[in-house]
């Protein structure tokens, strides 16, 4: 290895899909360096409770689980740097097979290969309030959250396809499913509209966004204006659930690697190395790919089939 190489490979991302590509290096002896972001264990960390993560049978909170596998990391000797990747850039590459990876701070680092699992950011309804109740009846996943809301009334907003797949699981075990979108007609497929429009439990508010979210210790209500008829009401539930998309971190990659119209990663198109972007020796996982099944044990598989396919990569060179 020439002398000018820090890392066999860094990781960018601190999430679940980052953390276990980092194990899986650690333990093949792959030099490594995890870039943490700028929220280091990812979206977890703001996810009060987590029941649906194998190996805990009574739950155990997002923050200490993310706390836990990074610690995991550390004792395998794994460094984690604070700080967030301004550009990758590959102008060595092919002669030397060098990335250049340079931080918001001005530090830049040198890698063989790059795993990128810089997740997606969930797009929130920015009202006063918001941040203080995640966890305490609003909520972003229906799938992590939901069980949480059993015989309860709850509302989804948005009217694509997730915010539709999300108001029919949570018909399946709540009293009664509001569904708060702002247009007269959805977005989603034809087959995702019919699981919410012929379901008896689940009530479509049309052209209505919510404007307020009332409580302290928990949501109580929320205030939502109908933008055609201009009448505004309180709506009591017990739970919010906000389904009107995700932002991919992956502007940085512009121009480097594929992405697509919504700005995930492109990969797959190398039949042997699945999780490999268009850009040879830079692999991606987790949130930042995958537009569906938002799951933590989903991102921890996908990083570890990256780790794995970079460690191949990296032995043929």
């Amino acid at each position: 290895m020439s002398e000018n190489i820090k890392y066999d490979s860094i990781v960018i991302g601190s999430g679940p899909a980052g953390l276990t590509a980092a194990i899986y290096h650690a333990r093949a002896n792959i030099k490594t360096v995890v870039i943490a972001g700028n929220q280091p264990g990812g979206q977890l960390t703001i996810t009060p409770m987590v029941d649906n993560y194998p190996g805990f049978p009574n739950g155990v909170g997002g923050f200490k689980l993310m706390m836990d596998i990074q610690n995991q990391v550390k004792n395998f000797g794994v460094e984690i740097r604070q700080g967030i990747v301004k550009k990758i850039s590959n102008d060595k590459f092919p002669i030397s097979k060098i990335f250049e990876v340079e931080l918001e701070n001005g530090e830049k680092l040198e890698t063989k290969s790059v795993i990128v699992t810089t997740g997606a950011i969930v797009k929130w309804l920015n009202l006063p309030k918001e941040k203080e109740l995640i966890g305490k009846g609003l909520s972003s996943c229906a799938t992590c959250d939901g069980m949480f809301f059993r015989d309860k009334t709850v509302a989804v907003v948005g009217g694509g396809d997730t915010a539709c797949e999300d108001a029919a699981f949570l018909a399946k075990f709540t009293k009664k499913v509001y569904m708060i979108h702002r247009r007269e007609e959805f977005r989603a497929s034809m087959a995702e509209q019919k699981k919410v429009l012929e379901n008896p439990k689940i009530e479509i508010w049309w052209n209505s966004e919510v404007k307020e979210l009332n409580g302290k210790e928990k949501l109580t209500s929320i205030k939502v204006f109908n933008n055609k008829t201009r009448e505004e009401k309180t709506l009591e539930i017990d739970g919010l659930f906000v389904a009107i998309g995700y932002s991919p971190v992956t502007k940085f990659l512009e121009g480097l690697v594929e992405l697509r119209e919504s700005g995930q990663i492109i990969t797959g198109k190398n039949e042997k190395l699945t999780t490999m972007t268009s850009t040879e020796g830079i692999f991606a996982a987790g949130d930042c790919v995958n537009e569906n099944h938002r799951q933590a044990i989903i991102a921890a598989g996908e990083g570890c089939r990256a780790a794995l396919e970079a460690q191949s990569w990296l032995g043929r060179l």
